[in-house]
């Protein structure tokens, strides 16, 4: 199996259709002032940013670009946890809840009905190329199967009970936490390239 060119279709896939659902998820989370759906939009760019770095890294022939690659998808990750926190903490602050959680409930399914195959895909793909960039990008998909779970959860908590505004803030706080971790451990990684170099032209 070629596998470069499996990981290659699954970024196209992964930059594709999460360019889709984050202005989505960015533009009905803005409508209903909902912190924890923009910010699951916010994650969708985020990992357009990661499929990116992939194809970046298929791309080159120096040795530095896996430790630098996933370095990338880490800071990413951080920068989106700081982002969100933010966002949840006003959020709070102002004691402003959502108007509906409708859409966060849509999107949330729609991720969920396929993500776990995407993020199997990409594992399989970077253990076969022991490429620690490879699997950062899987990282990102499962993360973004957590974060979907998480949103589906605080969605439907204020579609039943509209008192507990505070249940999308919250939710869009645990989605900061997962994000953050899943940056650290990003970081941590050696980073050191063992992926087989992409062919030259």
């Amino acid at each position: 199996m070629d596998w470069h060119r499996r990981v290659e279709r699954l970024a196209v896939f992964t930059v594709s259709y999460n360019l889709i659902e984050g202005l989505a998820s960015v533009i009905f989370g803005v409508r209903a002032e909902s912190v924890a759906l923009a910010g699951f939009g916010a994650d969708s760019f985020i990992e357009v940013g990661s499929a990116l770095v992939v194809l970046w890294r298929l791309r080159g022939r120096h040795e530095d670009r896996e430790a630098r690659a996933i370095k990338a998808i880490g800071y990413l990750f951080l920068l989106l946890a700081a982002l969100t926190s933010l966002g949840s903490g006003l959020q709070l602050w102002r004691h402003s809840p959502p108007d509906t959680t409708l859409p966060g409930c849509i999107i949330s399914l729609a991720s969920l009905s396929f993500m776990f195959w995407l993020w199997r895909a990409k594992l399989d793909a970077g253990r076969a190329l022991k490429s620690p960039t490879v699997l950062g990008d899987a990282a990102c998909s499962l993360a973004c199967i957590k974060l979907s779970v998480v949103l589906l959860v605080g969605s439907m908590v204020y579609m039943v009970a509209p008192a507990l505004w505070w249940a999308d803030s919250a939710a869009a706080l645990i989605l900061c936490a997962l994000i953050a971790r899943e940056g650290f451990e990003m970081l941590r990684e050696e980073g050191s390239c063992c992926c087989p170099e992409a062919p030259g032209p």
